[in-house]
């Protein structure tokens, strides 16, 4: 049976996109507390199924899919901008298709704005109302007004007006910074993207017995199972070891372990990593955030995972994507690596930034390690000794060596030579990830 929070969750997935929520709305509808209702609407706004606006109040959104995550809501480009509300407040859950910068004549700028997208344009009255009439926002740069007119069609149509101070060659590198950070978001793997769900994954109760166990170990091969009370939420894991020599009659919740650790959907799968090598698991149960259990993920799901990313393109590139750019293997056979200490890897007196170093240390030490030994491995802690400032320009010879090697950990001593001179030490440890 289902709780009165999840009752309220399933009550917002049903509500329109757009359509106004409050807590006494919902206490009221449902016959729960204040206090529910208010808890239930904070985790629908984490989990972004509604939005709160300002002077507008709480609203139902429309959940941003992965595939299209780089498309940002009004209420998005409103605060990113600075910017104030002139009209159509009501419309800033929407979400805009694309931008459109208003630098050319009235007829060739209506070519390229249709439903949906935002016209970015100084005070061009004209304009910012043929805009609205065919279905599209307007952001008003300069910090100039609209006309009353153009305020009443974006108010009726619920379409928002935004007026910023910011230029507009400013206004549109901000937003492409905004979608260029949620492209690279969208490319950070989430527990949601490789979980096995729930009704694909064997979970046993609390009134199951280690018998139960034993014929679900002998027909799937599992060591370890997740287990639910009867409301089906999380209360334990039971795995090979807890039932070797206990009867087959013993109740599962004898023998399990109690409050195991746990991941949710929005969990990255690097984070997932970490945790499954620090304390040794093979199996995290993943749950929501009141403990509901959604499904599981597995050292081989992570595995797959890491190595299904390396092979993909990447669409934006992060600060580490930069720094790899910059390395080349010093030889076929060797595991050394080369760099030029370009503008982006020093920091501000033009030196080589210590961010850039740890990248480059601990991917030179990654790609030694795979050429020895299968699998991932995670740096866990770094020692760095700068013997002497790295100058821009200067060509940097990484050089790894593997002192020892065992089943779960690897230490990995590096020199660092500019020219003929070493410019820095490094002792890295890391911790091997393998199925």
């Amino acid at each position: 049976m289902a709780t009165k929070h999840e009752q309220i969750i399933r009550y917002i997935k049903g509500l329109q996109v757009g359509e106004k929520i409050s807590v006494r709305q919902v206490a009221k509808e449902l016959s729960v507390s204040d206090g529910t209702a208010y808890r239930a609407i904070k985790e629908a706004e984490n989990r972004k199924l509604v939005n709160t606006i300002e002077r507008v109040g709480t609203i139902r959104i429309e959940k941003k899919k992965r595939e299209s995550i780089e498309r940002l809501t009004f209420a998005e480009v409103l605060n990113i901008v600075d910017g104030q509300v002139l009209g159509g407040r009501s419309g800033l859950h929407k979400t805009l298709t694309k931008f459109v910068i208003g630098a050319m004549q009235l007829g060739d700028m209506m070519r390229y704005v249709d439903a949906g997208s935002l016209l970015i344009v100084g005070n061009r009255m004209k304009a910012q109302e043929t805009a609205l009439l065919a279905n599209a926002a307007v952001l008003i740069t300069g910090g100039f007004d609209a006309t009353d007119e153009a305020k009443k069609i974006a108010d009726e149509l619920e379409l928002p007006i935004i007026s910023t101070s910011y230029d507009t060659f400013t206004v549109a590198t901000m937003l492409n910074r905004a979608i260029y950070d949620q492209m690279i978001e969208k490319e950070i793997l989430l527990v949601a993207d490789i979980l096995t769900p729930m009704d694909q994954t064997i979970v046993l109760t609390v009134e199951d017995t280690i018998a139960d166990f034993n014929m679900n170990n002998k027909e799937t091969g599992h060591l370890g199972y997740p287990v639910t009370d009867l409301s089906g939420r999380l209360v334990g894991i039971v795995t090979s070891r807890d039932v070797i020599g206990k009867s087959g009659d013993e109740k599962i919740e004898k023998v399990m372990t109690r409050n195991p650790i746990t991941v949710t959907e929005n969990t990255s799968v690097a984070s997932a990593a970490h945790s499954m090598i620090w304390e040794g698991i093979d199996l995290l149960p993943v749950v929501t955030d009141a403990s509901k259990f959604t499904g599981v993920v597995s050292r081989e799901d992570v595995l797959r995972a890491f190595q299904t990313a390396q092979r993909q393109p990447h669409q934006g590139e992060t600060i580490d994507d930069i720094i790899k750019k910059q390395m080349d293997v010093a030889t076929s056979d060797s595991q050394a690596i080369e760099f030029t200490v370009t503008p982006q890897l020093t920091n501000q007196y033009g030196t080589l930034s210590h961010g850039a170093m740890t990248t480059l240390l601990t991917e030179t030490g990654n790609r030694a390690i795979k050429m020895r030994k299968r699998g991932e491995a995670v740096a866990e802690n770094i020692s760095m000794y700068m013997l002497q400032p790295v100058q821009l320009g200067a060509v940097v010879r990484v050089e790894p060596r593997i002192l020892q090697m065992s089943r779960r950990f690897v230490k990995v001593d590096f020199d660092l030579n500019a020219g003929n001179e070493l410019v820095a030490k490094a002792m890295v440890m890391y911790q091997l990830f393998e199925k």
